[in-house]
C-alpha cells in the first residue's frame, strides 16, 4: 500500500488494472511499490508505530527460528542420504521399528520450542489490545462505501465523511476516457483523510452501518475488523518524525464497490493537528451560524424595485 510523506514526489501511479494485485502484494509485504514504503518489497513492512514494529520484531524472531530449524532438518537429510548411500555399502537395519527414546525427543523439542515462541507472541498481542491511556479517540464507522470519522477528546465536534477522490471516481466508470495513469493515487485518494498527530496515542472506536468492512492501514500494522453492532478497538501511535500521508484500503469483502473504499491518514506534528482542529471547529460554528452559507452557495438575487403602475 502506497505510503506518501512531505518529502516524496508523488509521480509514481499504479495502473488501472494494476491495484488490486497490488492491494495482495502488499498485504503480504511483496508488492512493487514505487512510493515510499517502509517494506523492501520481500517483506512484511516495519512501519512507523509502536505497534507495527513490534509485530515486525516478532515476526523476525519466529522467521529466524524458522530458518533454524529447516537448517537443521534438512542438514541432517542431507548428511543421512550422503553417508548412508547404496553407493557406499550402507545396509539397512531392517530391526528398528520403533524407539521410545527418539518419539520422546522429537515431541519434547518441538514443544519446547511452540513454548519459547508462545511467550513474546503472547506479550505482542497483550500489548496490541492494550487500549489504556489514549490521548485522542476517534469513532469510525464504515458504510458501503465510505468512512465517518468522529473525533473525540481533544476533537470533539470533529464530524466528517471520507470518500473516494472524484477524479479516481470519475475515472473509473465504464468508458469514462480518462487514462487511470493521469490520475494522482489512483483509487487511493479520498476527499477528506483522517488527520492525527504525532507521538500521540490514538484510539479508533470501529462499528459499521452496514455489512462487515475491516479498517487496514499496513504501516500503522493496523487492521481491525468493522462489524455492525459491534464495537472493535484499534489504536496505534506514530513515531515524531513520520508525519506525512499514509494509505489502506477497507480489507472485508464488503460489496461491489469494495475495491474504492480507501483510507487515508494525514499525520501531522501536534502543533498542526491543533490548527487543523481549530479550523474545522471554526468551520462548523461558521456553517451552524443564522443565514450562514456555504462558501461555494451563489450569492442572493439583488432585490429589484419595480415602478409603480400609473392609475
Amino acid at each position: 500500500m502506497s505510503v506518501t510523506r512531505g518529502d516524496h514526489d508523488s509521480t509514481s501511479r499504479p495502473s488501472a488494472i494494476a491495484w488490486p494485485k497490488a492491494l495482495c502484494l502488499a498485504a503480504l509485504g511483496a508488492g512493487p511499490l514505487a512510493e515510499a514504503n517502509t517494506s523492501d518489497g520481500y517483506n512484511l513492512p516495519p512501519g512507523v508505530t509502536s505497534l507495527s514494529k513490534a509485530i515486525y520484531t516478532l515476526h523476525m524472531e519466529v522467521f529466524w527460528v524458522c530458518v533454524a530449524i529447516a537448517v537443521v532438518v534438512f542438514g541432517v537429510m542431507i548428511y543421512a542420504l550422503v553417508k548412508f548411500r547404496h553407493s557406499q555399502g550402507a545396509v539397512p537395519d531392517t530391526t528398528l521399528v520403533h524407539s521410545t527414546k527418539v518419539e520422546i525427543i522429537w515431541t519434547i523439542i518441538p514443544v519446547v520450542i511452540l513454548v519459547a515462541m508462545a511467550i513474546p507472541a503472547a506479550k505482542v498481542i497483550l500489548f496490541m489490545e492494550d487500549t489504556r491511556n489514549s490521548e485522542l479517540s476517534i469513532r469510525v464507522t464504515g458504510y458501503q462505501w465510505k468512512w465517518q470519522y468522529q473525533y473525540m477528546n481533544a476533537g470533539e465536534g470533529v464530524d466528517f465523511f471520507s470518500t473516494l477522490a472524484r477524479d479516481s471516481n470519475f475515472a473509473r466508470q465504464l468508458k469514462s476516457g480518462i487514462d487511470p495513469k493521469t490520475v494522482p493515487n489512483y483509487l487511493l485518494e479520498v476527499d477528506k483523510p483522517m488527520v492525527i498527530p504525532s507521538g500521540t496515542k490514538v484510539r479508533l472506536l470501529l462499528t459499521s452501518q452496514d455489512v462487515i468492512h475491516a479498517w487496514w492501514v499496513p504501516d500503522f500494522g493496523a487492521k481491525r475488523s468493522v462489524i455492525p453492532g459491534f464495537v472493535n478497538e484499534l489504536w496505534f501511535t506514530v513515531d515524531p518524525g513520520k508525519e506525512g500521508i499514509y494509505r489502506g484500503q477497507c480489507a472485508a469483502l464488503c460489496g461491489r464497490d469494495h475495491g474504492f473504499m480507501p483510507i487515508v491518514v494525514d499525520v501531522r506534528t501536534p502543533d498542526d493537528f491543533k490548527k487543523w482542529v481549530e479550523e474545522q471547529k471554526a468551520a462548523v460554528k461558521q456553517a451552524a451560524a443564522p443565514g450562514a452559507q456555504p462558501s461555494n452557495a451563489a450569492p442572493p438575487a439583488t432585490a429589484q424595485v419595480l415602478p409603480t403602475a400609473a392609475k
